[in-house]
């Protein structure tokens, strides 16, 4: 019996107990060790999908998503704006390419962000042009593959999103299994094994053309410092189709872990396994980590997977109490992240009113709490209105700079003289006086709700009430 077999008998019973404007006019109406899924026969790869791409209709619904998406311009220099009428003189003969197999895409400019987690993520920014046609493909191709991927894939799908993830994390561990395989990819995206990708697009891909032009976008190379270096591995993001071809080769996984009985949630490249004890869970982590390795070509992040207790773990940002029927939280990676981003609008808003800091914050703020909206403990929301607030009252004292002119607008906000005086000569620091009696009493939160700050108690009652 082979240690996949043994630990998938197992966990089997372990997991039993618990466009505006004028329209846009377009003329022209290797090798690989990953075999076929045990026990599934696969249809007839579809044909004749190029001429479906570079159709009309098609090509308008990818222009008016690339449009809407905006974007950075690619090693072209070309922005979003300037494509309508770039397509309107060279359609043509772009289509006529396509046709013939002889486009070939620029490369990618490279750019590099930060990670929540530490260190940086290497995105790859096409062209316009190469966003609009990845777009159409993706339009073609999704279809093909999106009904056979995983219930337990969430991420980059229709009707799939993170918190439809998190939600059945929740209810994994609510089934008793109380221990999770937190499993994180070394460098997912720049590592993806190109002769692997393609020997599964061909499984539902048949047309020549289009695994031609596939196979030419994950080869192109990246743009750094003025030099272009050729790629032979990865599918960096940044790309339309970049999503697709991830779920696609790690829709593997997902259905090696179904064969296998096991409850998992996937998002992207966080994949999470959920299993009764810990000696389940480490078996799992060794054999899946040794299934990625031989079948996938991938590694797994040794310093950052691990077998845990999911409340001590974070998914998707979220994370979870103890209790036997758990509550999802914040995770605290997640309150700092948040933060540091306030923190340099703060520094930014000392030669500013305060009605222009907190506008400056406003759309940060209401996005991260929807994004959040379904963690159930409060005590996290009440922190970061406290806080919030106290910086800005920071702001304020600052400003007002010296002894006298922070007694006058103590008195004009309705201190007595001598409150306002012994408050202004305290010789304490800016955040000692943010906190303090006296800044609370003249800027209380009625204050900044007038401001039109946005308060996460405030926001954390209206999506408990709508649902």
């Amino acid at each position: 019996m082979t240690t996949g077999e043994a630990e998938g008998r197992d966990e089997i019973s372990g997991a039993i107990p618990e466009c505006s404007g004028r329209k846009l006019r377009m003329a022209g109406t290797g090798a690989s060790n990953v075999t076929g899924r045990r026990g599934m026969s696969w249809p007839e790869a579809a044909t004749g999908l190029m001429e479906k791409i570079v159709s009309r209709g098609n090509m308008m619904v990818a222009y008016s998503r690339v449009m809407s998406n905006k974007g950075a311009p690619g090693v072209d220099n070309m922005p979003v704006t300037a494509l309508k009428g770039y397509l309107q003189g060279e359609w043509s003969r772009i289509k006529e390419e396509l046709l013939a197999g002889t486009y070939f895409p620029q490369p990618v400019r490279k750019v590099e962000i930060p990670k929540p987690g530490g260190g940086t993520r290497m995105l790859g920014i096409p062209t316009v042009l190469d966003r609009l046609i990845q777009q159409a493909m993706h339009q073609i191709l999704s279809p093909l593959f999106d009904p056979g991927f995983s219930e337990s894939s969430y991420g980059f799908r229709p009707g799939r999103s993170a918190h439809q993830a998190i939600k059945a994390a929740r209810m994994h561990v609510e089934s008793g299994l109380r221990w999770v395989v937190d499993i994180d990819l070394e460098k997912f995206f720049d590592r993806v094994h190109h002769d692997t990708l393609m020997s599964l697009v061909k499984r539902k891909v048949g047309d020549r053309l289009v695994l031609s032009l596939i196979d030419s976008y994950l080869k192109a190379g990246i743009l750094e410092g003025g030099l272009i270096t050729a790629r032979v591995e990865g599918t960096p993001q940044g790309g339309p189709l970049s999503p697709l071809l991830s779920n696609i080769l790690l829709d593997e996984l997902d259905k090696e872990l179904e064969r296998r009985g096991h409850k998992f949630c996937r998002y992207a490249d966080d994949a999470n396994v959920y299993v009764a004890t810990r000696k389940s869970g480490e078996r799992v982590m060794v054999s899946i980590s040794n299934y990625l390795t031989r079948r996938l070509k991938l590694t797994v992040n040794r310093n950052k997977s691990a077998v845990d207790r999911p409340w001590e773990r974070t998914f998707l940002s979220y994370s979870m109490t103890w209790h036997r029927k758990p509550r999802l939280t914040v995770a605290k990676k997640a309150v700092a992240k948040l933060k540091a981003n306030l923190k340099t609008i703060f520094r930014r808003g000392r030669g500013k009113s305060i009605q222009s800091t907190i506008e400056e914050t406003t759309p940060k703020l209401r996005g991260w709490m929807a994004y959040f909206r379904y963690s159930e403990v409060k005590n996290i929301f009440d922190e970061l209105d406290g806080w919030l607030r106290r910086k800005l009252r920071r702001i304020i004292w600052k400003q007002w700079k010296r002894p006298y002119t922070r007694a006058r607008n103590l008195m004009r906000r309705g201190l007595s003289e001598v409150t306002a005086w012994k408050s202004a000569t305290n010789g304490r620091g800016p955040w000692w006086n943010a906190g303090a009696a006296h800044m609370h009493k003249v800027f209380p939160k009625i204050y900044f709700d007038k401001l039109g700050l946005v308060s996460f108690m405030d926001q954390y009652h209206r999506f408990q009430y709508a649902s």
